[in-house]
């Protein structure tokens, strides 16, 4: 079975929303290297650059919600971000560390490979009209944008 990037992310953010309230680190490791292996290998790219944010975000609505009953949601909410984010970073990088492994062996190279030719594919081509000109040189110079060649008055 194979999930989009979509899907995975939504299974990664409802993991680490489950493990907020309880193992936030450990529940993050277990959704990254669930998410990578379900994850289709054209996805890959996608995926391993979304953990931190999905980790972020998981935790900022646990915290919102726990500050909305304090006398000052505010500072709560501050110091609740500031204490989950900094007991979670060896896990944030342990995390991303382990996606960005599993993901090179499941095929990563050729997911940024396809990307590259697909981003070539889809730029167009540069306008060779010679039928207008430039736009003029100065900022103050009283020619018209888009005039043709022919019609422009010589000066």
């Amino acid at each position: 079975m194979r999930v989009t990037a979509r899907g995975a992310i939504t299974l990664l953010f409802f993991v680490c929303l489950l493990g907020q309230i309880t193992l936030p680190g450990p529940f993050f490791l277990v959704g990254v290297l669930a998410a990578v292996w379900l994850v289709n290998p054209r996805d890959l790219l996608t995926l391993v650059v979304s953990p931190p944010l999905v980790f972020f975000v998981s935790a900022l609505v646990v915290e919102v919600l726990s500050a909305l009953g304090a006398d000052s949601a505010l500072q709560s909410l501050g110091l609740g971000m500031f204490t989950t984010l900094s007991a979670a970073a060896p896990w944030l990088f342990a995390g991303s560390a382990l996606a960005l492994g599993l993901a090179w062996y499941r095929g990563l190279p050729q997911s940024v490979r396809a990307t590259r030719e697909d981003m070539k594919n889809r730029v167009p081509a540069p306008r060779k009209s010679k039928e207008f000109d430039a736009e003029p040189e100065g900022y103050f110079e009283p020619k018209v944008y888009g005039t043709a060649k022919e019609e422009r008055p010589q000066a």
